[in-house]
Order: C-alpha cells, then sequence, then structure tokens
C-alpha cells in the first residue's frame, strides 16, 4: 500500500466502510501523502475529486469482489483513454487449511 501510494496523486480503494482492511488501506495512503477514497463501487467515484489527478491508484480490500474492481476499471475508461499498469508488490503465500470437521 505505501508503495502504491508513493507513485500517485490520488488513490481509490474498493471496499466497504465496515472493512477494517479496507480502512487502514486508505488510512496508510494516507499517511504517505496520497489522498485516498473509500468506494464501494462505481457508482462512488467522484469526478470532482479526480479533476487534477494524473496517476491515479486503484486497489481493493481482500473482500471485494474483482468484478467490482473492474466496474470501477471500466467507469474510469469512460472518462478518456487510460494507461493501465497492474503493480505486484508482494505475492501472498499464506495458505489456510480446512478444519477437520469439515475436510
Amino acid at each position: 500500500m505505501r508503495a502504491l501510494a508513493r507513485e500517485c496523486d490520488a488513490l481509490l480503494v474498493v471496499g466497504s466502510a465496515s472493512s477494517s482492511n479496507s480502512t487502514r488501506m486508505v488510512e496508510v495512503s494516507e499517511r504517505e501523502g496520497c489522498p485516498a477514497r473509500l468506494i464501494d463501487d462505481a457508482a462512488d467515484v467522484d469526478l470532482a475529486w479526480l479533476r487534477d489527478v494524473e496517476t491515479l491508484g486503484l486497489t481493493a480490500g481482500a473482500s471485494a469482489p474483482e468484478r467490482v474492481v473492474r466496474g470501477v476499471l471500466r467507469a474510469l475508461h469512460g472518462l478518456g483513454p487510460l494507461d493501465v499498469e497492474e503493480q505486484a508488490v508482494t505475492t501472498e503465500t499464506v495458505r489456510f487449511g480446512l478444519p477437520a470437521e469439515v475436510r
């Protein structure tokens, strides 16, 4: 999150306000000096807030559905031509096993 925030003029975090993960992502971005907004979906994108933004970061909380993130990207494409760059800063390797009761 910190690495992404350092490269952007502003950041959108797709996620629920009730998600501590998503809320924390906004806080980390803002602590790095990058204004951030938490949005539920494409309908929450505030065009006035994006007015002077050249580099916009887009990320999502752990429970945000991929289809919602893609919907936000489609909405942003509707504003004009975009250069989209996907960045992987880290790779998750944690695996959780099923409890014995459900195996």
